[in-house]
């Protein structure tokens, strides 16, 4: 009798399971949850949603306060200005690279430039810093001959046929979070390649804006409590770069926005960076680009560098949030107008990455929500290695990157 029970129990078991697998493949049933469980998170009285992402290493904080950070509350109640976010946990962190390029940290490549220049301190109460008036820097600016700068092609560039073909752009060129689709309607490559995003030069007001909504994120050799050789180090390079050698006005917004009253507080982080860029804005219409400067958080097993022109340096993944849900579709709170013009911004700039730079980029990775990318049309996040990288992987990344952005602003195109 308890043979026959067993048996009966088996097959009930393996009915259960497949008919979990067919709602899965057809339904998409883990992506609904997933998406239920979000909606739910956020409209109930009580927090509840998890951020995760590797512990900072920047941080000289106990085990505990390190496990406290990989779990942290988010406002489940909309704020007046629903501008709460939150960073999904489905590939943006611990993921392998799918094609390929990722190299694991048994394989590091030692940097080029272990004897690197100091890098301009953070002003400690969080004051942006503009290009045009930093005063008392340590930070040395590599001679123009040194920084890499390619005026010849020697990747690959891809012609008309191919980049109208919605279906070879969407798997060729993106990684997708489940909770999100980059649909026929809101991926029209052709037009997205065409779309002019040229800005005429002109240093005598502020044009483009660098800022940090993670501003705590650190390197593998970042040292604790120096912000030079965090995140914010990489933007200060970022900065001289496009101000010293390609003759931008460039503000670059150092104020912390994820570490609040001692303790770091990422549920809120893009809530107090919008408001705070928002003013910077207002203060600054003439500012056309805007750039949140991030490194990834990957597994520790992952190395994310290539080598350019005999520098070892970190891998740049660019991000696009679409304010779209696979479940509900658009966002209405969180809404983007300038949902178009970032995504052609990060399509060209892949395209003049993958011409120029060959191997330096990673997939565009695409999530469901907006971070802070609705201020302006060229707006983007950018992530420069993860913390598996050096310090100096990450700055020497800022020299391919600022080369690409320059190119794209200057109004060239990368396609036959």
């Amino acid at each position: 009798m308890k043979q026959k029970y067993r048996l009966l129990y088996a097959i009930v078991t393996v009915f259960i399971l497949l008919f979990i697998v067919f709602l899965e493949k057809n339904i998409g049933i883990a992506s609904m949850a997933e998406e239920i469980f979000i909606s739910s998170c956020m409209n109930i009285t009580m927090p509840g949603m998890m951020y995760y992402c590797n512990p900072q290493k920047f941080n000289d904080d106990s085990i505990f306060d390190e496990l406290l950070k990989t779990t942290v509350p988010v406002s489940a109640v909309l704020p007046k200005n629903n501008d709460d976010y939150i960073m999904l946990a489905d590939n943006a962190c611990g993921y392998e690279e799918n094609n390929g390029t990722a190299v694991k940290s048994s394989d590091n490549v030692n940097s080029d430039d272990n004897n690197t220049e100091s890098q301009t301190g953070t002003d400690s109460s969080g004051n942006v810093k503009s290009s045009g008036s930093e005063t008392g820097t340590n930070t040395v600016m590599t001679s123009d001959s040194a920084v890499i700068h390619k005026k010849d092609i020697t990747g690959t560039t891809y012609n008309m046929s191919q980049l109208s073909d919605y279906g070879f752009v969407h798997n060729h060129f993106y990684t997708i979070t489940s909770i999100t689709e980059l649909t026929e309607n809101i991926l029209r490559p052709q037009e997205f390649i065409n779309m002019d995003l040229a800005i005429e030069k002109n240093n005598a007001q502020p044009q483009i804006l660098i800022f940090h909504t993670h501003s705590q994120e650190g390197f593998s050799d970042s040292a604790a409590g120096d912000a030079s050789t965090s995140i914010v180090g990489v933007g200060d390079y970022l900065t001289k770069l496009l101000t010293d050698k390609y003759g931008y006005n460039v503000i670059h917004d150092t104020t912390v926005y994820d570490y609040v009253d001692g303790k770091l507080d990422r549920s809120k982080a893009y809530t107090y960076a919008e408001n705070g860029i928002a003013a910077i804005l207002r203060d600054n219409p003439s500012i056309e680009v805007v750039i949140d400067l991030h490194r990834d958080g990957v597994a520790e097993t992952t190395h994310l560098v290539t080598e350019v022109d005999g520098k070892s340096m970190a891998k740049i993944m660019f991000f696009n949030g679409l304010s779209y849900s696979k479940v509900n579709g658009d966002i209405a709170y969180l809404s983007n107008p300038y949902r178009d013009t970032n995504l052609a911004m990060s399509l060209q700039m892949q395209l003049l990455g993958e011409a120029y730079y060959p191997g330096f980029l990673r997939r565009i990775y695409v999530n469901a929500y907006r971070y802070c990318l609705h201020e302006r049309g060229r707006s983007m996040l950018i992530e420069a290695g993860a913390q598996t990288n050096t310090f100096v992987e990450g700055k020497k990344s800022m020299e391919p990157l600022a080369d690409i952005l320059d190119k794209l602003l200057a109004g060239q195109k990368a396609f036959g």
